[in-house]
């Protein structure tokens, strides 16, 4: 099988999809329907990848591209997902969802909540829902290329965040990627 892995390439993943006999190949870079990387690829695996997959690919590639979220969704789709779980209080975990033509709205294959205590950083708290989602589509992998795994819609409106939204709450960040997490919560609350 041929696989698309988009975004910075995950070791512990694309060591993983090896072993099963899978060719990888990887870019961070935008794709178009007419790239020569789409040439026989089966599945597309997109996690932490900076562009929109144009509908064009989405349709010619339906219920064959997946979606590593680290954000339990419905809730905060789009960017930052772990900054937002705790700015706004939202549930914290990890998705693996189908891509679909809007922004990490695709029906759902596998999520796993998450909860953190108030010492965690920015950093740890992202370190540990990679490595979640990262255990999670491994234990989860065969089964969805498999055709084994039902999908379920996504329920209720959730959240969503563009880049920019973060900007007014930059300094928040005291400490960059090593800010407590409880430093952002109590900030929310006083607002």
């Amino acid at each position: 099988m041929k696989i698309l892995y988009l975004g910075p390439a995950r070791e512990n993943i694309v060591k993983f999809l090896k072993s099963l006999g899978d060719t990888i190949v990887t870019t961070e870079e935008k794709i178009k329907a007419g790239s020569d990387i789409l040439t026989d690829v089966d599945w597309i695996i997109s996690y932490g990848y900076r562009h929109i997959i144009k509908s064009d690919i989405i349709s010619r590639f339906e219920k064959k591209i997946i979606n590593l979220h680290i954000s339990l969704l419905p809730w905060n789709r789009g960017s930052d997902p772990n900054f937002w779980s705790f700015f706004d209080n939202t549930p914290k975990g990890v998705t693996i969802h189908y891509i679909d033509s809007g922004i990490d709205t695709g029906d759902i294959l596998a999520q796993q909540e998450i909860e953190f205590c108030d010492e965690e950083t920015l950093r740890s708290s992202y370190d540990n829902l990679s490595a979640l989602i990262e255990q999670l589509f491994i234990e989860k992998w065969p089964a969805i290329r498999d055709g084994l795994v039902t999908p379920k819609p996504q329920i209720g409106k959730g959240s969503f965040h563009k880049t920019a939204d973060k900007a007014k709450y930059q300094d928040l960040l005291t400490d960059g990627w090593d800010t407590p997490v409880r430093n952002i919560i109590s900030t929310k609350k006083a607002d």
